[in-house]
């Protein structure tokens, strides 16, 4: 392994690993009120085109943590908009 690809695999572990925490959160207290539903919705299809940027590629390390960061990403956006339709809205004083 070139250390070119050593650098790819070790950022994509810690970029992907940021997220668990996140969906720990989410999955544990359903509470999605301070997940931005437009931020995720854009953040979640950019992943997705990572993924197919390196799936053309042969790019494993892109490959690989885009398809976890998609299904962590995709599951938190999932959560709000499941659970963040019942929010009460948000005191604006």
């Amino acid at each position: 392994m070139s250390l070119t690809d050593l650098i790819g695999y070790l950022a994509a572990a810690l970029t992907t690993c940021s997220f668990v925490p996140q969906a720990l959160h989410t999955f544990r207290t359903r509470d999605v009120r301070g997940i931005s539903l437009g931020m995720y919705s854009v953040f979640t299809v950019g992943i997705a085109l990572w993924l197919v940027y390196g799936l053309a590629l042969r790019a494993w390390p892109i490959v690989g943590a885009n398809a976890i960061t998609l299904a962590l990403a995709g599951s938190i956006l999932a959560m709000k908009l499941r659970y963040g339709r019942s929010e009460p809205p948000h005191d604006a004083s």
